[in-house]
């Protein structure tokens, strides 16, 4: 379990520092993603019986143009977010605005909700509606749920696009390198790269990590399970 410094001095530094979603999600999305579709194109041309190059041409487009596409709906989506954040907080601030006695009382109640009351409880609500900011963050996550940490549409995308290329590219190394038996050599590091993966993810989650390794290998290993017996159908 990750410790931090509970010195008066760290936590007001910790606590006033600019929040941030973080890459987590994008690293772990684009990485799983990249390694069970490459391998899935793997899988279901050798399942075919198709030629080493048509492997190394399709995956290197797959990597390319499907990891581009993914960071752009990444983008796309994770700015809607961005969007719809600050259309609600301009929203809030027309409503300080026009009806500022109404948001006082919204914000007393949120605070109430948490457990405050009598004088406590107004003091408390004076001392966040004095500052239009921490207002409108306040009814921001109160009265709409949304959190405080603003996502970064860009960061997102390009993180999911290197997590995406940098999983998708290791099916394809066996063949890139022209090895004997690629397409074992292949299965084994994808599966390698999927339990890698769900052990990482485990870092920010309460499953042990052999757990969460194991899951993310089970949903890797069907989906390539799938394509090759698929590609198997069109052997010549």
């Amino acid at each position: 379990m990750s410790q931090h410094s509970h010195d008066p001095a760290d936590i007001a530094a910790r606590i006033s520092e600019p929040k941030s979603r973080g890459v987590l999600r994008d690293v772990v999305y684009g990485g799983i993603d990249g390694s069970v579709t490459t391998f899935a194109i793997v899988s279901g041309v050798a399942g075919a019986g198709l030629s080493p190059f048509v492997i190394i041409a399709l995956g290197v487009a797959n990597v390319l143009a499907d990891g581009f596409s993914m960071a752009a709906g990444n983008y796309s989506a994770t700015k809607s977010e961005t969007d719809n954040l600050a259309r609600v907080r301009a929203i809030e601030a027309r409503h300080i605005e026009k009806y500022p006695h109404g948001e006082w009382l919204e914000v007393r109640e949120i605070l109430a909700g948490k457990g405050l009351e009598g004088e406590l409880l107004d003091q408390a609500t004076d001392a966040v509606t004095a500052d239009r900011t921490r207002w409108i963050d306040m009814m921001v996550e109160g009265e709409y749920g949304l959190g405080g940490a603003d996502p970064e549409p860009m960061r997102a995308a390009i993180a999911t696009f290197l997590a995406f290329l940098s999983a998708g590219l290791v099916p394809l190394m066996p063949f890139l390198l022209g090895l004997d038996g690629a397409f074992r050599i292949s299965a084994a590091l994808t599966m390698c790269v999927f339990f890698g993966i769900g052990a990482m993810k485990s870092r920010w989650s309460l499953a042990p990590w052999w757990r969460s390794g194991l899951e993310t290998l089970a949903i890797g290993g069907a989906a390539a399970a799938i394509a090759f017996g698929v590609g198997s159908l069109f052997h010549a």
